[in-house]
């Protein structure tokens, strides 16, 4: 049978199953959301008369749970269109909406008997075939399923999602050992390439895997902190990016966490293991008191840290394990630490890091490694079937750049286990006998494959057809052309892709050549093009220290050659005989989005971030964004619609003017800089084969460049009413008199000079204003001054 979810419910609406039932919305699955009736009345519902029977107040609670979307940090949905998708009720009166669904997620309280009788509510409502599945972070799948229905049997099982699930990529899936394979390898399907989750198979064991490992690595961290006698600032200092781990390291992330949530994952294993490993899983002594002073972390005001405001501003001070007493935040400085920062890569700084014995920061990782590596192999076969599993359940789950297997090859397995036997560390005995095989990684590449060890020998690591991972492509099939900014690789079925990996993505010379050489090759041999990457943003914009020495050098000529260049490459794109597809992920910022706007289609992410941000910087957008981002406006009413030239010319200029950024690819749609013939891609690993399959069917469809027409703008008076709201916000003090100079050139441009509304210009000449602006302003000390804080702060500058 071919089997959809087109409607789902989540029982359950607090934080997690919110969030759930946002991320199914943000998809665009229609879900139902119940809660338990609340037994008392609020005074509010007291004042409006209102009593227990009405079903205001039954469905308080999710209703409430619902409107909190809008006001949580990061949102969990993609748009405020979002939360029509979400129906709320109750599990008293709704219950038998059940048997319109396909798929029923529970994430009720963490308790087996609440869950048990959830479930035989479900049985008795759900329609045969539909599927349910449990969020639960560690109670037995197998357990909750006793007594079920033969069906609902077969159709149950774990879905482990991560807080907050729009943005955590892990799903854990855990199978009973009724649940039906096909149901099983439908749902690794579906949340693939529906939800855009990286599905990981998970065995009924407490915590599953991420939690499992990630909860032990934290608490042998806290272990070895006190042992060592490190502070919590200098542990932190270490355990974040510098070992390929999120910013928050490890006492940040559990401020974030909360430590009472982290305590309950604590003891749920404590609860089940024994021997050395239930030592390990007791929270210390000083946790617990922290606990019962409520301090929590981030949700409570103070944790591990705690901000407090002095002369200078908010200072960030670290407790003391030993007084509970807040100072002054430690950060360690050795040379290991910075033997480190030179390396590039999470790889080579670990290595680095971990081989300087008798260094206090090499030390402290060493020590926190060593337990972690050897419990996830000792784990391996319990909680899942291979490393790989192991591997990107860490990744995915906790954010870490290498997964434990990753990471022991990058210190070197043979040489860190003599260390460890050395040490008088018992490693597993498969690890022994690898070794003494002669098999000395646990991965390979070979022909653009990856191979992982598994049970004394090799095998291929599979991937979703959808996934195309670019470094392994260039390692099998090299590149067609390339510089110092960019790479041209041929992806396969005649479509070619040109790859940014300048610093951070940002455009400088080398990436504007490579833009013209690549049109030339597609345009001979390619039936078109995608331009993407796979760093970490799409692109940041503009080389903002490189225009900022030559305007500084007053090379203004040089300047504006190179912003000419800028401006042709990207009309080169846009009138390309072939099709060219951006497919813009993360940040895509100033000349980024400039990028974008010119191709044939765009293939956002769903987590794309996009916007013309140069106002931030003192400047207008210079590569034809202006031009671009109009037009697309234009062109995207809907049919019926009067053209008012002068409400899209207000808005784009509002939108340029504030530095607008999209939270989400739809956002940027309703933002006017995607259109509704922009398709989005939820799995951010698939982005790369969806624009290459956008590419296909423009082909496919005898695609065309289109044809030049002129432009019509508001002219003068249509330039006097956009300025005439940042003159309004100057004299009220909310915009500098600089501020009000940029917003001047900006609505000059958007106008097109003085002349009448109505007036067609053609392109070159709107280009032309633009240029003339842009190089005006760089020359001002003021956009100077904002440019180089920028540089320096990462934070905009008020002058």
């Amino acid at each position: 049978m071919e089997r959809k979810i087109k409607r789902a419910a989540v029982l359950g609406s607090g934080v997690m199953g919110s969030g759930i039932a946002a991320h199914l919305a943000n998809v665009g699955i229609p879900t139902l959301m119940l809660d338990i009736v609340p037994r008392e009345l609020t005074d509010a519902e007291k004042k409006k008369g209102l009593t227990l029977d009405d079903s205001v107040v039954r469905n308080r609670i999710s209703e409430l749970s619902k409107k909190q979307l809008l006001k949580q940090k990061p949102s969990p949905i993609t748009s405020k269109k979002s939360l029509d998708l979400i129906e709320v009720g109750n599990m008293e009166d709704d219950m038998e909406k059940l048997k319109d669904v396909d798929w029923i997620i529970e994430v009720v309280v963490e308790r087996l008997d609440i869950k048990q009788k959830v479930f035989t509510q479900v049985d008795q409502y759900r329609k045969e075939g539909s599927i349910v599945s449990s969020n639960t972070s560690g109670i037995s799948i197998e357990a909750m399923a006793e007594g079920r229905s033969e069906d609902f049997r077969k159709h149950f099982l774990g879905t482990h999602f991560f807080n907050p699930p729009r943005y955590l990529k892990l799903l854990e899936v855990i199978p009973t050992k009724d649940t039906d394979d096909e149901v099983l390898s439908f749902m690794k399907t579906f949340s693939e390439d529906v939800l855009g989750k990286g599905v990981v198979e998970a065995k009924d064991t407490p915590n599953f895997i991420a939690n499992r490992i990630g909860t032990y690595g934290l608490l042998v961290t806290v272990r070895e902190m006190l042992n060592g006698g490190y502070s919590v600032g200098e542990v932190d200092s270490v355990t974040g990016p510098l070992i390929g781990r999120p910013k928050s390291a490890t006492f940040r992330t559990l401020d974030v966490v909360g430590l009472d949530t982290f305590a309950h994952v604590a003891k749920n294993v404590y609860d089940q293991v024994d021997g050395e490993e239930k030592k390990v899983f007791e929270v210390p002594d000083f946790m617990k008191k922290m606990l019962d002073k409520g301090w929590l972390g981030a949700k409570s005001g103070q944790g591990f840290f705690v901000k407090k405001k002095g002369e200078k501003g908010s200072v960030i001070y670290e407790l003391d394990p030993e007084t509970l007493e807040y100072g002054e935040r430690k950060k360690l400085k050795t040379g290991a630490v910075q033997a480190a920062k030179q390396e590039k890569g999470p790889k080579r700084k670990l290595k680095a890091l971990v081989s300087t014995k008798g260094d206090r920061a090499s030390d402290l990782i060493w020590s926190i490694s060593k337990p972690t590596l050897v419990y996830s192999a000792e784990l391996l076969g319990e909680i899942a079937d291979d490393i790989t599993a192991i591997d990107d359940a860490m990744k995915w789950g906790f954010g870490w750049e290498l997964g434990p297997f990753e990471m022991w090859d990058a210190i070197g397995l043979k040489k860190s286990v003599d260390r460890m036997k050395e040490e008088g560390t018992q490693v597993p005995a498969w690890i022994e006998d690898m070794l003494a095989n002669g098999h000395e990684t646990f991965y390979k590449k070979q022909n653009g494959k990856v191979y992982y060890y598994d049970q004394g020998e090799y095998k291929e690591k599979s991937f979703n057809p959808k996934e195309i991972h670019l470094k392994l492509h260039k390692e099998s099939a090299g590149v067609i052309k390339k510089n110092s900014g960019a790479s041209l690789i041929d992806i396969g079925d005649d479509v070619a892709l040109l790859e940014f990996h300048s610093q951070s993505n940002a455009i400088g010379l080398d990436i504007i050549q490579m833009v013209n050489k690549s049109l030339e090759e597609v345009n001979k041999n390619y039936k078109g093009l995608v331009i993407g990457n796979q760093g970490k943003n799409f692109c940041v914009g503009a080389n903002l220290g490189m225009m900022l020495m030559e305007a500084q050098d007053f090379n203004f000529m040089e300047l504006g050659m190179i912003v000419n260049q800028f401006q042709q490459a990207m009309m080169n794109i846009k009138y390309n005989e072939k099709p060219v597809v951006a497919a813009p992920f993360g940040m895509t910022l100033g000349g980024g989005t400039e990028i974008c706007l010119p191709a044939s289609s765009i293939q956002p992410s769903q987590e794309s971030y996009m916007g013309l941000v140069e106002f931030g910087v003192g400047l207008i957008p210079g590569g034809g964004g202006n031009k671009e981002y109009y037009i697309k406006r234009l062109k995207g009413l809907p049919e019926g619609v009067d053209l008012d030239l002068q409400k899209i010319s207000n808005d784009v200029f509002e939108k340029i003017a504030m530095a607008k950024v999209s939270t989400s690819a739809a956002e940027a749609r309703e933002n006017g800089i995607l259109d509704q013939n922009d398709s989005i891609s939820v799995n951010q690993d698939h982005l790369i084969h969806d624009a290459k399959q956008k590419v296909l069917s423009l082909d496919q469809a005898g695609y065309q460049a289109p044809k030049r027409e002129k432009v019509p703008v508001v002219g003068e008076a249509g330039y006097a009413t956009m300025l005439l709201g940042a003159k309004q916000l100057n004299i009220g003090g909310y915009a500098s008199e600089h501020d009000l100079k940029i917003a001047e050139k900006l609505a000059f441009v958007l106008a097109g000079g003085k002349l009448k509304e109505g007036t067609l210009v053609d392109e070159d000449y709107l280009l032309d204003l633009e240029r003339e602006a842009f190089l005006s302003l760089i020359g001002e000390p003021k956009t100077q001054a904002r440019m180089q804080h920028m540089l320096v702060k990462g934070k905009p500058l008020r002058n």
